[in-house]
Formats: structure tokens, sequence, C-alpha cells
């Protein structure tokens, strides 16, 4: 079983262009023993992802198992795909990543050779639908270089230390279990929050350049507004991992570094773009990270996820 690995990806509504993606995981250098997908569903009657549309070999190693849309959770539904896994590492991924080539599960492996290091995770290519500033967002979070994050870093980096991305994500499965897993009730931002507790006990965060994968969103001021606030109650929520690291200087010396960036590459006209985006996110976070002194109906209509709220209750 050295080396061997699983996948597993929480889906909802997944299409024809979610086949293509697993097609793609198939054909890796290195292919993963099984795959487990999490489907989200509305109702008893909605049908479950046909596996057999895929080629032969892929729907011999997938499965899928239904998650009621109320009993989906973020930290939950992936901690219980966790729980399947027999292999010695586990990929964390998200139906719209797709792989770059045939070498991500092998090069996040190739992390590993680090035996501190608890989590790999990926590079993450925008999309050619992209636009100019959340290519800027890519390259900025994703750059070139490769680095492993440790407790020494936390000075340096920041909130930076604890960055990593369920969107493409391997863990080092001994470890996840060691330390507990994943936060079993969470709105948002489990991966972060479950690093944050892996550094502070002594473990690294590699980030691999070399694999990558493309994934991308262009979201509107309200939907960038949601997602933040969501992001500030996460961090909210877990004093023990953020508190003494806030995010608000990385956010600032992004939309510095995306104004060099737009006026360098002649797109001055989207300037006032980046202004109302980073406010919508700042705003949003903003009162995230101060959802306890909110009305339940503000809070409602500033979340992306109601279902946590109702389950809170």
């Amino acid at each position: 079983m050295g080396n061997s690995v699983d996948v597993v990806i929480p889906i909802y509504k997944a299409g024809n262009d979610f086949v293509k993606m697993l097609e793609k995981l198939y054909k890796q250098s290195k292919r993963p023993e099984h795959i487990y997908l999490l489907q989200t569903i509305e109702s008893k009657d909605e049908k479950l992802f046909d596996k057999e549309k895929c080629s032969h070999g892929l729907a011999n190693i997938i499965s899928v198992h239904p998650i009621k849309k109320s009993d989906f959770d973020h930290g939950a539904t992936r901690a219980y795909g966790a729980l399947m896994a027999k292999s010695e590492y586990v990929l964390f991924m998200t139906q719209d990543a797709v792989c770059y080539d045939d070498y991500v599960i092998e090069n996040l492996l190739n992390a590993f050779d680090d035996r501190k290091v608890g989590i790999a995770y990926a590079r993450q290519l925008a999309r050619e639908d992209a636009d100019e500033i959340e290519r800027m967002t890519r390259e900025n979070n994703y750059p070139e270089e490769s680095i492993v994050k440790t407790k020494k870093d936390e000075k340096k980096l920041g909130i930076k230390a604890y960055f990593c991305s369920d969107v493409c994500a391997m863990y080092r499965l001994d470890v996840y279990k060691k330390l507990g897993g994943f936060v079993k009730k969470t709105i948002f931002n489990e991966d972060m929050i479950y690093a944050g507790w892996m550094v502070k006990k002594g473990y690294g965060v590699a980030y691999v350049s070399e694999a990558r994968v493309y994934h991308s969103h262009n979201y509107t001021c309200m939907q960038q507004f949601h997602r933040n606030f969501d992001l500030g109650v996460s961090q909210a929520e877990h004093p023990e991992i953020f508190e003494g690291v806030p995010s608000e200087g990385e956010g600032i010396r992004l939309v510095k570094k995306s104004m060099a960036y737009l006026t360098k590459t002649g797109h001055i006209w989207m300037i006032p773009g980046l202004f109302f985006q980073s406010a919508s996110k700042y705003a949003g976070y903003f009162l995230g990270k101060r959802y306890k002194k909110l009305p339940e109906k503000l809070i409602l209509s500033c979340t992306m996820s109601p279902e946590y709220w109702k389950k809170k209750k």
C-alpha cells in the first residue's frame, strides 16, 4: 500500500464536464486506488451520479455516496470521505478542478518525502475565461515557487502560513487521523482550519507548484461579499487557530499588487471594478468576523450558506 492514494470529491449537480475531469484523474501517472464521490442530494428521488458514463476501468474504482443537503457540512462531509479511505494518502478535490497534466498526483506525492509534511496542495491556474483580476488573484495565491510552511513561518507569513485549498490537496492519512481530522462543523474553510492546527502541532504544509489544476471563478461583487462573510465567520469561530494572525494586511497587499498589474498590462479601466470587488470582500469579511453582534435576519442575508445557520439553531 506504499504511496497509495484515494480521492474524495464532494459533488453537487455534476454534469458532463465532471466526467472529463474524472477521466483526467484516471490517466494520472500515479493512478488512484479508489474515488469516493460524496453527492449532495435535495430529495430521496434524485438520481445519483451515473459512474457508467465513465470508461470501464474508471467506473470500477468509483463509488457514489449520497449526502442530504441538510446534512452537508464542509468539514463533516469530507471527514466522512476520509473515514472511507483505505490508502496511505487521501486527495481531496472539488468537482470543478481539472488536472493540467498527468503528473498532479505524482508531484503531490513527492512532497511527502519530507516526513514532516502533512498536507501538499496544488497550484491553481486560471481558466481561459478568467478575467484579469481573477487571473492576478490566482497568480498571487498560487505563485511559481514551491514552499513548505511550518510553525517558524507564522511570524513572517502570517495567515499565509496556514493557507491551503481542498480544491486539490493531498493529506497524509495517519497524521490526519492522529490530529483528529477536519472540524466536524464549519461554515467554510475546513482546509485552513485543519492546516493551521497541523502547523501548530509541528507539521508542514507543502505548496507544490509543479502540481497544477485549472480552477477559477469570475465572482460578482455580491458573491465575493457572501463568500468573505463566511470566511470571516469561520475565523471568528476558531480563535484557537486565527487569533493573532489577521488577514487584512494580506488583502491590502493583494489590492496594491492587482492595481500595479492592471496598470502595467493596460487594463486601467478595470481598476474601478477592482475597487468595488475589494470593498465587497472587506465588507463581507468585516461583518463575518463580527457575526455574533448581528441579528439573525442580517446574517442570513450576508451568508452563502443558509443551511449552516438553520443547523446552528
